[in-house]
């Protein structure tokens, strides 16, 4: 928690001045008991005035020497009540407010950088803290440590200030008073820390049966579509209700703990009350100076204020020990350096524009044979390599090695001549256009879809990415045309507009390589043969790498790298490998046998 603090820095004005405001609220609130008592014993009761410094200096100033009425006494102190009333109220209006500010900001400025860090990461650390745990870090966590923040800076002065202010008040009124608080507050701390004890442990669960109700959630919104096409939506509900059982089972177990320091701190509270209306009374009927029924009506304020002060601090030993946890798992990823790290060259065109040497690659955190064995491999400037294979065997892993998603286990990978290790990040994969094999999309227009790559693209441009990428024609049938607005992930297109629209962005920003990761499996053989041809056309000078299944989506490459057990057995163009790769002929005769199939 220590290490979040300095997000408060540039809001230690409002810091600073919320406790000094909760300071004078404290001691208004404090007040009001006191000059009740001078009501009850001189007003109302109708005691000598001259027997209290306090009240006859009061008096007197305002009224000068001599008799005064009890209406009057009543009227005077009412009225200095009311005062004290409306400035209290303003301290803790004001109070409340820079709390806010500052705590709000502190927020503000956490989750910004919390979500910046989260962007940094590489994959691998996303895909080990979960969707959904990182959803509830930036969200639910940081919500609970700015909740315990505004506390801090409110709480944490009323309740210690309420607990000793009340003290010396109630040992101003009678020095035996406070035997009564040194015999019930012992009562409430053991069960305070006995309760703590207990619970605090518990919210770090809590937190992780929140990241599991999250991550159910999640899964099941993106992937709705495929729940009810499978018709698993009492499966899924059934998933969702034992998590979400989980979550009320642990918070049950934390409400029920906790929820036995209110009657403790009640009970408490009103034995001492009897005990303070005993002993007062007791000591009024002795006739003992000093002691009057204002006093002990003061004494009974008091007395409920500085227990209620210990309950206070309770729920703020909650709010504490909760913020704690949450703040663990915020910093868990604030501390968490990205695997993938930014080197600081910017290489420039070089003959081999794509180079792999003796490259072996191992998804982390996995056993067993490596997806990628031995792989050497160069691509030219300007050529088109295609690559093919099993499903598993390795093609997508093999291509995301070269904008870094991940880094190779053994060898070495090279973009322009230059390793991948040392490129810096941002030049790298501005270099690179790809397109994955699940489409992307975002909730906003079809231009700023398209221009998502390079936002100071031109309409122009913009239009011309989609021509290239076949998708003008059913760009311009919509309404709103490139203004049309798109759901969310894409929802309202088909998977081959999705699919077109995504090669389209990768062609806004003009990238010197375009990888091609099985973006056209959802075309058909008419739009993906214009598409290749606009491509040749188009990318001269760019160096693209073809990932696809048909043989007919390939065979027009200058290359086609034959990808088996996660090893290229060939690299060769389409004739040639006709001629010497039995995997490649395999492949291109069961093709044309399910072709055969189809047309009769």
């Amino acid at each position: 928690m220590r290490g979040l603090f300095k997000y408060l820095k540039p809001y230690k004005f409002f810091a600073i001045l919320s406790p000094l405001l909760m300071m004078g609220e404290v001691l208004a609130d404090l007040c009001l008991p006191y000059l009740m008592s001078f009501i009850v014993n001189y007003g109302i009761i109708g005691e000598d005035i001259r027997e209290s410094g306090v009240a006859f200096f009061v008096m007197r100033t305002l009224f000068g020497d001599g008799a005064y009425s009890s209406l009057q006494i009543i009227f005077t102190f009412g009225i200095l009540m009311l005062l004290i009333v409306l400035i209290g109220g303003f301290f803790g209006t004001f109070c409340a407010y820079t709390a806010a500010r500052a705590a709000q900001g502190f927020g503000h400025d956490l989750r910004r950088d919390a979500y910046k860090k989260v962007m940094s990461l590489s994959l691998e650390q996303t895909d080990k803290f979960t969707t959904g745990s990182l959803v509830t870090r930036m969200t639910n966590d940081v919500s609970m440590i700015v909740e315990f923040m505004e506390s801090l800076l409110r709480m944490f002065v009323r309740s210690p200030m309420f607990f000793v202010g009340g003290i010396i008040f109630l040992l101003n009124l009678d020095v035996q008073f406070g035997v009564v608080l040194l015999i019930a507050l012992p009562i409430l701390l053991i069960t305070l820390a006995l309760v703590l004890s207990r619970t605090v442990p518990l919210f770090g669960k809590v937190q992780q049966k929140l990241d599991r109700v999250n991550c159910v959630v999640q899964e099941n919104v993106s992937g709705a579509r495929v729940v009810k096409a499978c018709v698993r939506e009492r499966y899924e509900c059934e998933r969702f209700t034992k998590a979400n059982a989980e979550l009320r089972d642990i918070n049950y177990l934390v409400q029920k703990l906790s929820s036995i320091i209110q009657p403790v701190i009640i009970l408490v509270q009103n034995f001492a009350i009897i005990a303070i209306i005993w002993l007062g009374g007791n000591r009024i009927a002795d006739g003992f100076m000093g002691m009057s029924t204002g006093d002990v009506m003061a004494a009974v304020t008091y007395t409920t204020q500085v227990l209620m002060s210990v309950m206070m601090v309770t729920m703020l030993f909650h709010s504490i020990s909760r913020a704690l946890a949450c703040a663990k798992r915020v910093k868990e990823v604030m501390d968490c350096d990205p695997v993938i790290q930014s080197g600081n060259e910017k290489a420039g065109p070089a003959p081999v524009a794509l180079e792999l040497r003796d490259v072996s690659f191992r998804y982390p955190g996995t056993v067993g044979e490596p997806v990628l064995k031995n792989i050497d491999l160069a691509v030219k400037k300007g050529e088109m390599l295609a690559i093919v294979g099993e499903t598993g065997s390795g093609k997508s892993s093999l291509v995301r090695l070269f904008p870094r998603f991940y880094d190779a286990t053994e060898g070495e990978v090279l973009v322009d001549g230059v390793s991948v290790k040392n490129y810096d990040l941002t030049h790298l994969r501005h270099k690179i256009g790809f397109v994955l094999q699940k489409s992307e999309l975002f909730s906003d227009t079809v231009a700023n879809n398209i221009r998502w790559g390079r936002p100071e693209a031109s309409d122009e441009e913009v239009r011309r990415a989609a021509e290239v990428a076949q998708a003008a024609d059913f760009i311009e049938g919509f309404s709103d045309g490139y203004n049309t607005f798109i759901a969310e992930k894409g929802a309202s297109l088909s998977g081959g507009q999705k699919q077109r629209m995504s090669i389209a962005r990768a062609l806004c920003r003009r990238p010197q390589i375009l990888i091609l990761d099985d973006a056209t499996s959802a075309l058909d053989l008419a739009t993906e043969a214009r598409l290749r041809a606009a491509l040749r056309e188009e990318l001269k000078d760019t160096t693209v790498i073809l990932i696809a299944q048909r043989i007919a989506s390939v065979r027009d490459a200058d290359r086609i790298a034959v990808i088996e057990d996660g090893t290229i057995r060939h690299c060769a163009p389409h004739d040639q490998l006709m001629r010497e790769c039995e995997t490649y002929r395999d492949i291109y005769a069961s093709q044309m046998e399910r072709g055969g199939a189809a047309n009769e």
